[in-house]
């Protein structure tokens, strides 16, 4: 797809999926804002890009209510309209419910599904003024079926994914896109930095690429789907224990078996790496 002269808001955007995201959619010829908390991360991408295309950055925490409104404020005199917003930011603090901080369920919450149904609601206006666009939510397979020592990550990303099917019905006669990428384990930090306390069923589903993840973004821009669940399989499979808990429960231990030694390879690998 082409978006020259078009601007994209990524959130996340300075590592990661959001990175990755960054550099396709400046090869796409889009002009970008990037958000994310580290401004030195953030500089660092956008003087990568800025070969390519106008980059701006913008460091803050999503949850901060009046930094979001800024972030569009900025964007819109930098670029003169904004047309796409990846809401991309996560965070994840792994653990049982009992074991996991009060403040850190609620970081949770603030990050993966507040901070996108803020900034949603702010970005509709520009969109609107542009002539329509797109929202694309990056959600997680974790939000269509249950992973132990993910509970508060999963129902977060569940809201994060009825908040894109419910908006994209409100919006069905306008020229704005709702959609949302719901990939499984991501070959990044956010998982492989944390890889002891990740659950092995976690790592029985294929492995995708920050890249891979980052097509899918743009490519629900412009098709008609309004989730995209990444590999197919994983998103079949999730679906099936959805629908059917029963099963879920009885293929497990399987599936945990082959995610253990999944991780077991992962981990050797890293340590031989790094001698």
């Amino acid at each position: 797809m082409i978006f020259n002269d078009k601007t994209v808001i990524i959130t996340g955007g300075s590592e990661g999926v959001g990175a990755a995201t960054a550099r396709m959619f400046a090869e796409a010829g889009a002009n970008l804002m990037l958000v994310a908390r580290n401004k030195k991360n953030l500089d660092a991408i956008a003087e990568e890009l800025r070969a390519k295309t106008k980059v701006e950055v913008f460091a803050m925490d999503v949850s901060d209510a009046e930094a979001c409104v800024d972030v569009f404020k900025k964007a819109a005199f930098e670029f003169g309209r904004v047309d796409v917003l990846v809401n991309n930011a996560g965070y994840h603090k792994r653990g049982n419910i009992e074991d996991v901080e009060a403040t850190d369920l609620g970081k949770m919450i603030d990050v993966n599904l507040k901070a996108p149904l803020m900034l949603s609601r702010i970005a509709l206006p520009y969109l609107r003024e542009a002539g329509g666009g797109a929202i694309i939510n990056v959600g997680s397979l974790a939000g269509r079926a249950p992973i132990p020592g993910s509970a508060g990550y999963a129902a977060s990303k569940a809201g994060l994914r009825s908040f894109t099917y419910a908006l994209g019905m409100e919006l069905a006669d306008s020229n704005i896109k709702l959609a949302v990428v719901s990939p499984g384990p991501i070959d990044t930090g956010f998982i492989m930095a944390d890889i002891d306390a990740t659950s092995d069923l976690t790592f029985s589903q294929p492995i995708s690429t920050a890249e891979e993840v980052a097509q899918a973004v743009l490519d629900l821009c412009g098709n008609n789907l309004r989730e995209l669940s990444m590999p197919k399989l994983s998103g079949f499979l999730t679906t099936i224990m959805y629908l059917f808990p029963g099963l879920n429960r009885l293929v497990r231990p399987t599936l945990e078996s082959k995610g253990a030694k999944v991780k077991a390879k992962l981990k050797a690998q890293r340590k031989t790496e790094a001698q």
